[in-house]
């Protein structure tokens, strides 16, 4: 995997520490032990080489993000805990070009982010059902 860390602040008030994670020779690795299929296991499971692994490095909590869309709206499918800056550090992410992770700043301030004394869980989807699809 290709891995970033980038650090993030608001002024002098929230530091936020993330890790992104980019699928490398995973891509490649097949089932042991589920249906074989000609797909690799991660691509069986739907994720794609634009999908990005997010680590909160302050909570040991991330998930996979599809950048694109509506960082909030991603990150609503998750029930992770994670710091004040996490999502306004993936809005930020998603307006970046991706291609190379290598490429992105080593820290970035993002000034109109609220501050905030504590972390927090996400709420996650509502029901069971929300989080297959």
């Amino acid at each position: 995997m290709k891995t970033k860390i980038i650090e993030a602040t608001n002024g002098p008030r929230n530091w936020g520490k993330f890790m992104l994670g980019r699928p490398d020779t995973e891509w490649e690795r097949r089932s042991m032990v589920g249906p074989h299929s000609p797909q690799p296991l991660m691509r069986q499971r739907g994720w794609t080489s634009r999908h990005l692994w997010v680590l909160d490095l302050e909570t040991g909590e991330g998930a996979f993000f599809l950048p694109g869309g509506s960082a909030r709206a991603d990150l609503n499918k998750h029930r992770i805990w994670v710091c004040p800056l996490f999502e306004p550090f993936l809005e930020w992410l998603y307006a970046q070009d991706l291609t190379d992770l290598s490429v992105l700043p080593d820290s970035v301030d993002l000034p109109g982010a609220p501050f905030s004394m504590t972390g927090y869980r996400r709420p996650g989807p509502d029901r069971a059902e929300d989080v297959a699809s």
